[in-house]
């Protein structure tokens, strides 16, 4: 992966040249929830593939596999006036609006529809991809998908959180599941970071952002598909302060704590914190360092468990994990009973030696 060093030592990434384009699919796979997929898709990739569009072929693939059946409909509330009863009879919009002269009647009642949140999410994903990627024939291929869901009356306004939870996608719903968590993925990735302002950004600035929070998301993925079954596995945990006699505005001033991955086991704890930057930084007068802010957080994290009744808390270890860049780093060091692990991963290695060093990392 091609780096420089900025201005006071700190590291730049200049693009994903030197992660092989599977290893950024696996990482997209992991991010998106979407393990159990990973050796069925197939992308029309090659080394050249932007992050981008290594996220819209991978919703266009799974919105494709989808519609070789039909879509899955729901219930929706409608309201007419028909001359037959049909559900629920609206006397009062029937009376005032003297339907019954005309031989009709106010109705309520639900009819089966594709105008599903879910589907809504997807459309609205599709939208955002044919309008971010920039081959010519990846961007016609999503806006094609979005069209075919707009022809089978799926709107174009993107559900509200609160509209998506009365949409849970059900176990058994495998083809929805993929098509949902990909097309969330896209959306998560790409809106709030050009909400915030980075319609300014050049494409490299983009790629870099979108790159560290696929990184962060597919750690989180990777260990809770290979763990969950052994390992008790949280994700984006928080942890509560060890407080006595706060001050009654205390409360609302002071940060929280949420660590990445949370491992649990009978007898032990391991508390993981990933950065998508270089694990070092240059100090002042010469030499390297690892990064305070990351170690103070790790510290704050472990110790703030120790004590509480719980043994794996006494000795919960940290792992900071970060990509390697210019060199492997693999240090530790054991404070107030706590193992504090610093580890690198190669990201241009193969995707079987990526996931064999994160399993090492965590001694699984």
């Amino acid at each position: 992966m091609s780096v420089t060093s900025g201005a006071h030592g700190h590291t730049t990434w200049n693009s994903h040249v030197g992660i092989p384009v599977r290893n950024l699919w696996m990482l997209l796979v992991y991010a998106a929830d979407l393990a159990g997929f990973l050796e069925r898709a197939e992308a029309d990739v090659d080394e050249k593939t932007e992050l981008p569009e290594l996220l819209a072929t991978l919703l266009a693939t799974v919105v494709e596999r989808r519609l070789r059946r039909s879509l899955s409909r729901g219930y929706r509330m409608t309201e007419a006036a028909l001359p037959r009863v049909r559900g629920r009879i609206d006397w009062l919009v029937t009376e005032s609006g003297s339907l019954l002269r005309r031989g009709l009647v106010a109705c309520r009642f639900e009819e089966l529809t594709n105008d599903t949140p879910r589907n809504r999410l997807v459309r609205a994903a599709l939208e955002r991809m044919a309008t971010i990627v920039l081959r010519p024939e990846l961007s016609r291929r999503c806006a094609t998908l979005a069209r075919t869901l707009a022809a089978q009356r799926v709107s174009a306004n993107r559900p509200t959180r609160s509209e998506s939870s009365k949409d849970p996608v059900a176990r058994h719903e495998v083809e929805d599941r993929l098509m949902v968590a990909v097309a969330t993925m896209a959306l998560d990735l790409l809106v709030p970071a050009e909400a915030a302002g980075d319609l300014h950004l050049t494409r490299l600035d983009r790629d870099e952002r979108l790159l560290r929070r696929i990184f962060e998301k597919a750690i989180a993925g990777f260990y809770r598909h290979e763990l969950a079954r052994t390992w008790n596995v949280r994700v984006q945990h928080g942890f509560d302060w060890d407080m006595t006699a706060p001050t009654p505005g205390l409360a609302a001033l002071l940060p929280g704590m949420q660590a990445d991955v949370v491992l649990d086991d009978e007898k032990q704890r391991t508390v993981i914190d990933t950065k998508f930057t270089g694990i070092l930084t240059a100090r002042p007068y010469g030499g390297e360092s690892f990064k305070s802010p990351h170690l103070y957080q790790m510290y704050a994290y472990l110790r703030s468990q120790a004590g509480r009744g719980d043994a794996r808390g006494d000795t919960a270890e940290g792992v900071l994990l970060h990509p390697s860049l210019d060199r492997h780093v693999d240090e530790s060091v054991t404070i107030q009973g706590h193992r504090i692990r610093f580890a690198t991963v190669d990201l241009a290695r193969s995707g079987a030696d990526v996931r064999a060093r994160l399993l090492e990392i965590v001694g699984a």
